[in-house]
């Protein structure tokens, strides 16, 4: 652990080596993000007599704006999911009582703590960081709700995963006078969301080349000359393997033909040093198993390992409706060329947090590219 945010120690540095296992904290990591699908996004009302109320079925999945949800009900698991946070962070990765682990919690904690920082976990354990939580004030009562937001790390920081040195590495490109995008899409995706609006933002004076099909995924990144400067995936998402291999993300357009990770690398090995240098929006529900046995980060590390400039993307299965809405708030924004996709991630985590009561927006994570921004030739839009 470095940076300005700890004090500085003269003749060593902050270190600790951890007594939790990869495997176990790996276990921790995916029961967490399947209790944000189990608690929050399945969360379903029931009456006094345990029957379904017919008017509020999965409230929280099918709208952004949970301003007019009760209250106590939404703290109660909005606490549940914090609690769960803060135990992945300090029962189970951080754990331990030998004294150099107390000492680097303690720093640590007190950094975590403040708020507005930018936080790189440099690792190749792969975990939800935004999902994670400082400890709670007080035990003795239930806090409110923004007390219990404002928690999550994904409220208080600009975070970025990465575990990637020289991932790319080549000239700098000329930057294109009118943004060069791309929409990868299922047409059968999210019909009664703002998906349509989301693509008119992405054609929106840009340069816009539109892709339905695995055949045209494979195409347009078998070419040394692919040259896109925001890719945006809105599809559906599984995990599938075989054992004892781990699962890995799938993606499906609208022919439903696999594309993954080794799809990328296969096209893309022989263009390491190309003009592909995309932040990816990697918008796909995904669904299929869960557990410690996923690699949810492989897709991602193949993208920046074949250039891609950042990857962002779920880390839960995602609900279309906020899906679709996030998504508008992000490419509206990172086409303006006036902030950084961790400026843009860490505004609509808090966004969403503080207009809508919805801890959502929490549960889009940046693989590498905190520092990713569009260029212009002309320094501004065309």
């Amino acid at each position: 652990m470095s940076g300005t945010a700890v004090p500085a120690l003269q003749g060593t540095e902050h270190k600790a080596d951890l007594s939790a296992r990869p495997d176990e904290v790996r276990g921790a990591a995916a029961r967490l993000c399947a209790r944000w699908k189990e608690r929050f996004v399945d969360f379903q009302p029931v009456d006094d007599e345990g029957r379904t109320l017919l008017d509020r079925r999965r409230p929280y999945a099918t709208t952004a704006d949970l301003s007019d949800e009760p209250e106590d009900e939404l703290r109660q698991v909005v606490a549940d999911l914090a609690r769960g946070g803060q135990s992945l962070l300090f029962d189970t990765l951080l754990r331990g009582d030998d004294a150099r682990t107390e000492v680097f919690r303690g720093y640590l904690n007190s950094a975590l703590s403040r708020e507005g920082l930018r936080i790189r976990f440099d690792s190749d354990l792969h975990l939800p960081w935004p999902l994670l939580c400082t400890p709670a004030a007080s035990t003795t009562s239930m806090a409110p709700l923004n007390t219990l937001l404002a928690r999550f790390l994904g409220y208080r920081h600009q975070i970025e995963h990465t575990g990637d040195a020289y991932a790319w590495i080549g000239p700098p490109r000329t930057a294109p006078r009118r943004p060069i995008v791309s929409l990868n899409h299922d047409l059968r995706v999210g019909r009664v969301t703002r998906a349509d609006e989301v693509a008119k933002a992405l054609a929106d004076n840009t340069t816009c080349i539109v892709r339905t099909t695995y055949e045209e995924l494979v195409r347009d990144f078998g070419k040394a000359d692919l040259d896109e400067q925001l890719t945006y995936f809105w599809c559906h998402g599984e995990f599938i393997g075989n054992e004892p291999e781990p699962h890995i993300l799938v993606l499906r357009l609208t022919d439903g033909t696999p594309f993954d990770g080794h799809t990328v690398r296969e096209l893309r090995a022989r263009h390491r040093h190309g003009y592909f240098r995309p932040f990816v929006l990697l918008n796909a529900c995904h669904a299929g198993v869960v557990g410690a046995s996923m690699d949810r980060s492989f897709l991602g590390r193949m993208l920046i390992e074949h250039g891609a400039q950042g990857v962002l993307g779920p880390l839960i299965s995602m609900p279309q409706a906020f899906a679709a809405e996030y998504a508008l708030e992000f490419v509206t924004r990172y086409l303006r060329g006036e902030a950084t996709a961790g400026q843009i991630t860490h505004e609509l985590a808090r966004h969403f947090a503080i207009r809508y009561r919805t801890p959502l927006g929490f549960a889009y994570g940046l693989h590498c590219g905190m520092d990713a921004r569009l260029e212009l030739a002309n320094g501004g839009r065309a």
